[in-house]
Formats: structure tokens, C-alpha cells, sequence
């Protein structure tokens, strides 16, 4: 994008600290997925929606471990926001990892609870296998059209113009009468102005999104960055329970739950 830089249920009964920020509704926790999840009671999250870092954004295991900030930010201009940690697993270690997380959302998800879980075209196969490797039963892929500002690397390249969302529910897909059916392809363009984290996502995205969890339902965000979902779920007055394990993004999220 060209556009100028700018940065900008019930919940579980995480305990209040300067790593944690709970209020009515929405909690977010500053720490590891595979340990805040353990606190999680079964049968409490309607809906798991997550971004984890991809591990990609390279053609070499070398530029994969590359900070995200040279693999991500264009000409490696972070425009102020801090870089993460998590990006640099290898294949194999991608998907083992994925598989943990998604079983540990699992294990506190309802039945018929959706996972959505954003990624590339890179690990897309990966996400696909270890969702169902998780216990989750894989419904489908929902395409994110990013628009035609999307970067190609010179003429002749495709724009690397979508993003995709891995969807999968909890067993059978429960009939709704409330909402859907849901778009399979989403069609938002990234807002610098609204954009908080390296690989952030829309807020007008999330949205739409949180959607598929009911009013006042709960949804589970394990990497939350800078809390776009817990935004997202507070304006579309859904429950919102947040992990995030950089301490510099918790502060940035924590301050825009406070402003929303």
C-alpha cells in the first residue's frame, strides 16, 4: 500500500495485573497459547479465530528466519511499529506447533465451535493438515482479496493480492437461524491509519468475522497482536478472550480495548 505510515461467553478468570486486562465481556492476557489456554474451561469458546505469526514471507530457510520486519515491511520500514518473535519455524516444526495450539483451542471450544486461522499461500497446505491433525473437522478456505495495491515482485508476477482463512468447525456445523450463510471471499483493503502490527489485519475484516460467533457469544483470538479482534468483538458486542505473548503489542492492545 502507499498510503502514509501511521501507528496507531464468559471470559476466564485470568487475574488482573500489569499482564493482563480484564472488563466487563473482553480479557486480554499477556503470555503463551499453550499454557493461558490450559486455564480455559471446556465448553466455553464459541468461535476460535486466529492470525499466527506464518513462519514464511521467504523462498529459503535462511530469509525465513529473517526478522519479520526485512520479510514483511516494505524496503524494512516498520513504520514505528515494534517486530515479534514466533516467525521463524521451520516445515515441520510449523505444523507440529500449529497442531498444539489448534488442539488446545480445541479442548475448550463447544461443539459445533468454528476455527478460522489466517495464512499464506506458502503454509496454507500445512494449516490444512494440522487443523485436521488438531481434531477439528476442516470445512473449507475463505479468501481475503487485500485489493490491487497487493505487491508482485516485478511484471510478469501475479500480485500477491489474498490472503486466505482456513475454516474448520468442532464437529458437525450446527443450523443456524441467527446468521449466515457467511461470504467465502472478503473483499477489504489494508488502511495504513488502521494497521497497529507488522502483519495486522483490517478492523472492517474483523468484523465481519467475529460474525460467525453469536451475540454475547465468546470468541478466542490466541495471537492477538494489537487486539483488532478484541476491538472488532467489542463493537459487534461478542465476548473476546485474547493471548498475546508480546509484551510491547499486549500494552498497544490493551490501550485501544480502553479506547473502544
Amino acid at each position: 500500500m502507499n498510503t502514509p505510515c501511521h501507528r496507531s461467553a464468559q471470559t476466564a478468570d485470568f487475574s488482573q495485573s500489569a499482564q493482563s486486562y480484564k472488563t466487563k465481556g473482553i480479557s486480554l492476557q499477556c503470555g503463551d497459547v499453550l499454557q493461558l489456554a490450559q486455564a480455559l474451561p471446556p465448553n466455553s469458546i464459541d468461535a476460535v479465530i486466529a492470525d499466527p505469526p506464518y513462519c514464511s514471507g521467504a523462498g529459503t530457510a535462511a530469509g525465513t528466519k529473517q526478522d519479520p520486519v526485512n520479510k514483511y515491511c516494505h524496503d524494512g520500514n516498520a513504520c514505528g511499529r515494534p517486530t515479534f518473535t514466533g516467525d521463524a519455524r521451520d516445515q515441520r516444526s510449523f505444523k507440529y506447533w500449529c497442531t498444539l495450539w489448534l488442539s488446545a483451542c480445541r479442548r475448550a471450544s463447544k461443539e459445533s465451535a468454528y476455527c478460522l486461522s489466517f495464512i499464506d499461500w506458502r503454509q496454507l497446505p500445512i494449516m490444512t493438515d494440522a487443523i485436521q491433525a488438531a481434531g477439528w473437522t476442516w470445512r473449507g478456505v475463505i479468501a481475503w482479496d487485500k485489493g490491487r495495491g497487493s505487491r508482485a515482485p516485478h511484471k510478469g508476477f501475479f500480485r500477491h493480492q489474498c490472503e486466505y482463512i482456513v475454516w474448520a468447525t468442532n464437529g458437525k456445523v450446527a443450523k443456524r437461524t441467527d446468521a449466515g450463510p457467511f461470504d467465502g471471499c472478503y473483499h477489504v483493503t489494508v488502511k495504513q491509519k488502521d494497521k497497529h502490527h507488522i502483519t495486522g489485519k483490517p478492523t472492517d475484516l474483523m468484523r465481519q468475522l467475529v460474525q460467525i460467533a453469536p451475540e454475547r457469544g465468546t470468541i478466542l483470538d490466541p495471537f492477538a497482536g494489537s487486539a483488532t479482534m478484541g476491538v472488532a468483538a467489542k463493537l459487534e458486542k461478542r465476548n473476546f478472550i485474547g493471548f498475546e505473548l508480546s509484551e510491547e503489542y499486549f500494552e498497544i492492545g490493551k490501550q485501544r480495548l480502553q479506547a473502544n
